[in-house]
C-alpha cells in the first residue's frame, strides 16, 4: 500500500511514524494545487488537511481507494465525484473539542483583563516608576454575572456553555439550525442574544445559515464593552464590517478563524486603530499537542478500518 501525505507542516512536530507500519509512506510538507496531481496519481491512500482533492486528481489516480481527510470539515474532498469513483473518504471528528474550549477561553482573558496592555507596562520598565505597587489604568471584571451567548450549541459550544457556568456566568444560546434544543441553557433569538450579552462567543459550521451572519448591522446591536470570539469558521463574522465598526465602537473581538487562510494582503483588520481591541490567532485552538496526536492516530485507525 502506498500512502502519500500532503500537507504534513499542518501537523507540526506530531509523530507520523505509525504510517510506516501500514505501508510505503511519501510525506510532503506542502503540496500546491500544481503539484497535487503528480503526488497522488500513484496513491492508494491519501492523508490531507487543507489540500484540495478534485474530479481531475481523482480520475489521474487509477489506484486510489481511499482519501483520508485530517479534519472534520470535508469541503476539500469533491464528494460526489469520490462516491462516482468508489473512493472511500473519511474524516475524523472530536479529536480537537477540549482543544478548542481551552482556547476559548484563554482569548476571554487575554481579552478581557487586558494581558498584553499590562504585560508591556512591565516589560517596559513604568512599573519601576510607579510610585504605588498596583496598576489600575484598564479595568477588568469577573466571568461572574456577566450573561454570555454561545453561538452554535454542538459539542464545543456545550464544553464552554458548562465551563462558563461554573464561572458563575448566565448562559443563553441561539441555534442557528433552529433544531438544537437543549434543558440545560435558555434558547433565545438571535437579536436577543447580541443586545443583551456580556461575552458572545461562535462555535457554529460555516453553512448557508451562518456564512455573513455577523455583519455590520448586528456588530452595532452588540452591548458597548462586550467580548465577541470566533472560534467557529471563518466567513460568519465579516471582516470589513469589522474593520469599519472597531474603531468606533469600543468592542473586544477575538478571531481564530478568517475567510482567508493565511490572512490576505492587504487585510483590513490590519489597519485598525484600536488595535487593542482585536486580538487574532492563525487558526490554532484546534492544535494542541493532545489534539494533533489523537488527529494522527484517528486517520491511522481510519486506514486500517477500511482495509
Amino acid at each position: 500500500m502506498k500512502i502519500v501525505i500532503l500537507d504534513a507542516l499542518t501537523f507540526g512536530e506530531t509523530d507520523l511514524s505509525g504510517f510506516n507500519d501500514l505501508g510505503e509512506v511519501d510525506v510532503f510538507q506542502t503540496t500546491s494545487a500544481a503539484e497535487t496531481l503528480e503526488r497522488v496519481k500513484d496513491a492508494d491512500v491519501v492523508v490531507t488537511n487543507k489540500v484540495v482533492i478534485d474530479a481531475e486528481v481523482m480520475d489521474a489516480s487509477s489506484r486510489l481507494k481511499l482519501i483520508c481527510i485530517a479534519a472534520t470539515g470535508m469541503n476539500n474532498v469533491d464528494l460526489d465525484h469520490a462516491s462516482k469513483k468508489e473512493i472511500a473518504v473519511k474524516n475524523v471528528a472530536g479529536y480537537s473539542t477540549d482543544s478548542v474550549i481551552q482556547h476559548t477561553f484563554s482569548m476571554l482573558f487575554y481579552m478581557m483583563g487586558h494581558a498584553r496592555y499590562y504585560d508591556e507596562y512591565v516589560k517596559s520598565g513604568e512599573w519601576q516608576k510607579s510610585p504605588v505597587f498596583t496598576n489600575v489604568t484598564r479595568s477588568f471584571s469577573e466571568v461572574k454575572g456577566k450573561k454570555w451567548g454561545i453561538i452554535g450549541l454542538g459539542e464545543i459550544g456545550r464544553g464552554v456553555a458548562n465551563i462558563a457556568k461554573a464561572f458563575g456566568a448566565e448562559v443563553v444560546y441561539y441555534s442557528t439550525s433552529g433544531k438544537n434544543d437543549n434543558a440545560d441553557f435558555e434558547k433565545i433569538s438571535f437579536t436577543k442574544l447580541l443586545e443583551t450579552c456580556d461575552i458572545v462567543t461562535i462555535h457554529a459550521p460555516l453553512n448557508a445559515q451562518t456564512k455573513g451572519l455577523i455583519g455590520h448591522s448586528e456588530l452595532l446591536m452588540l452591548k458597548d464593552g462586550a467580548v465577541l470570539l470566533n472560534l467557529g469558521r471563518g466567513g460568519i463574522v465579516t471582516e470589513s464590517a469589522l474593520a469599519a465598526i472597531i474603531d468606533v465602537k469600543e468592542i473586544y473581538v477575538g478571531l481564530d478563524v478568517l475567510e482567508k487562510e493565511p490572512m490576505s494582503t492587504p487585510h483590513p483588520l490590519m489597519s485598525i486603530e484600536h488595535k487593542e481591541r482585536l486580538y487574532i490567532t492563525p487558526h490554532i485552538a484546534w492544535a494542541s499537542v493532545e489534539a494533533r496526536d489523537k488527529l494522527i492516530a484517528m486517520v491511522i485507525e481510519n486506514i486500517k478500518s477500511a482495509f
